[in-house]
């Protein structure tokens, strides 16, 4: 049975604190008689930085990714308490998931594979049952070759995230830090990065997984469900 973590949040709070909330303040608070453009940045980007330390403290988990979420929010902070061009926020933008995706192919090669913090582990699936599985029926060596091929998958979603995310934020982001405006082009790019970038990369993601789960059917003779724990 898979260790009794604590779960994390769902979907709904995800969506609130990263997303909601902050486009909120972005585009109807940052005015001169609200928040202002400064206070504005501040207050928006308090909450998802707010929100991930907090499930971080709630569910003793803090992984490679969601380290480099909390890195990107406050990078769009200093950008913009800085003041700087907005060609940069197009830069970070593109920089974050193409980090994650460099990552997972070089962590191949190593001894901690992105892909199993990401599908291929015990919180979601019956490993151990499955490496039996793999063992009885002579197919373990295979193993390898479907991850490699999986985690390529799941790179490339990452990879597409890197250039919709740029020019996303090209076309969007034109105005100068420290205004209203600027404020106000940063929470439509937020808005609309779930509609244009997530949900393509989403399917890519779901490509992956499809891919590791039928290969892992075919070489274990399990079946999908009999791959994941059994409900308590």
């Amino acid at each position: 049975m898979p260790k009794t973590d604590k779960k994390q949040s769902g979907m709904f709070s995800q969506l609130m604190f990263n997303i909601i909330i902050p486009v909120l303040v972005l585009t109807r608070l940052s005015g001169e008689d609200s928040l202002g453009p400064t206070l504005g940045i501040i207050v928006a980007l308090a909450f998802p930085v707010g929100f991930g330390l907090w499930e971080r403290s709630r569910t003793g988990k803090f992984n490679f990714i969601s380290g480099l979420g909390i890195v990107s929010v406050l990078l769009t902070g200093g950008i913009s308490l800085l003041e700087l061009d907005a060609k940069y926020i197009a830069i970070k933008e593109a920089l974050i998931p193409g980090i994650i995706g460099i990552a997972i192919v070089v962590s191949q090669y190593t001894k901690y594979p992105l892909l199993k913090t990401m599908m291929f582990n015990d919180n979601i699936m019956d490993i151990k049952k499955i490496e039996s599985a793999l063992e009885q029926a002579g197919n373990t060596e295979k193993l390898s070759k479907v991850q490699v091929v999986a985690s390529n998958i799941l790179a490339a979603s990452f990879f597409l995230s890197s250039v919709l995310n740029y020019v996303l934020a090209k076309m969007i982001v034109v105005s100068p830090a420290g205004t209203e405006a600027y404020n106000s082009e940063l929470g439509r790019m937020t808005a609309l990065s779930y509609p244009v970038i997530v949900l393509p990369t989403m399917i890519i993601f779901f490509v992956a997984l499809y891919y590791l789960l039928t290969s892992l059917k075919k070489l274990t003779g399990l079946t999908v469900e009999e791959m994941f724990h059994e409900p308590e």
